[in-house]
Formats: C-alpha cells, structure tokens, sequence
C-alpha cells in the first residue's frame, strides 16, 4: 500500500513538472506567424484584397500549419524547353531582422513562354536562417491555382516552402526544376 501511495505521488508531481516545461510546439508559436498576419502581409505585398489573399493562404495552413518566416519578392522566369528563373527578396522572421535573399534555378520540360511575379513564399522549419541556402527541388508537392495566385510546394532538409506568385507574362507548359537559395545574387543557375 505504501509502494503504490509512492507510485501515485511520484506520477503527479512527474506530470505537474512536465505542465510546467514548455513543448517545442509553445516556443515555436511565439516565432511563428499567424494566418492573420500572413494574409496582411501578402495582401499587401501583392495589392490584392484581403479575401482573395487569404483564400491562397487558408490552403496552406490547411496543408502546413504555421510557418516560421516568409520570404516577399520579385522574380523573372523564361523558358524554351529549357528555363531559368531568378529572383530577390527579403527573408522575414519574427523576432529577427530581414535578410536579404536571392534565388535562382534552371528547369527542363515542355515549357514555352516567359513572366515576372511577385512571390511571397511561406517558410516552414527553418528553425536557422542558415538553412535556407541551399537547394529545393520543384518536383514535390502539388501545384493548384486559387483567387489569381498560384502556389506550389518545394522541400528540402525538412524545411517546406509555400511560393505564391501572382505577375504578367505568357508562358505555357509543365517543367521540373530546382531553386537555389544564395546570400549572393548570382547568375549562375546551378
């Protein structure tokens, strides 16, 4: 009777220690962006109304949850069966100061054309800026078209990006492709 009166005291002061420790999930909340604040800041950046922003947005955070940064910028793409893109922007994160980025990446398909968009791209697990430099791969995910904004997802290391482009241009096609992200602007695309 003693051993289980032990038992049932030490479960209760384990479990009143393990409320009080904060869970990786409460100290990323604290660096991660509110679907309210995501749809701000890119309806914003993009000029459009609020309602279609976020119609772009809830897929994703249906998808992802809450990202840790995002990045908003310009780029340009063009492709004859082979394509390039490039582009700039600021990478922001609660709590930190923006750093500039820059992106750029070849791909291969049956894609014709050219454009240049806004993109505002949503980070997931980036948990380091450093992280963020290297390459991701546009082969993963799925592509879907919402509100005049189209999104796509791309994955590497474990981190997740969300690119949402909105812009002018003609271009037709399917492509496979990757994008590298450098703290340099380069024009090298591999």
């Amino acid at each position: 009777m003693a051993l289980w009166r032990f038992v049932t005291a030490a479960a209760a002061a384990l479990s009143l220690l393990l409320a009080s420790v904060p869970t990786e999930a409460q100290d990323n909340d604290d660096d991660a962006f509110s679907q309210n604040e995501i749809i701000a800041a890119g309806s914003h950046f993009f000029g459009v109304t609020t309602e279609a922003f976020a119609k772009a947005v809830q897929r994703v955070f249906e998808d992802e949850g809450l990202p840790d940064g995002y990045i908003k910028g310009d780029e340009g793409a063009g492709a004859f069966i082979v394509g390039l893109r490039y582009g700039s922007g600021w990478l922001i994160r609660k709590h930190r100061e923006p750093v500039k980025v820059y992106w750029q990446g070849p791909s291969v398909g049956f894609d014709f054309g050219g454009n240049a968009s806004k993109c505002f791209t949503l980070v997931y697990n980036l948990r380091d800026s450093e992280r963020l430099y290297q390459k991701f791969p546009g082969v993963s995910g799925s592509f879907y078209f919402v509100a005049g904004i189209g999104v796509n997802y791309e994955r590497a290391d474990g981190i997740t990006l969300a690119p949402m482009r909105t812009g002018v241009g003609l271009r037709a096609g399917v492509n496979v492709g990757y994008l590298t992200f450098t703290r340099e602007q380069t024009f090298n695309p591999f």
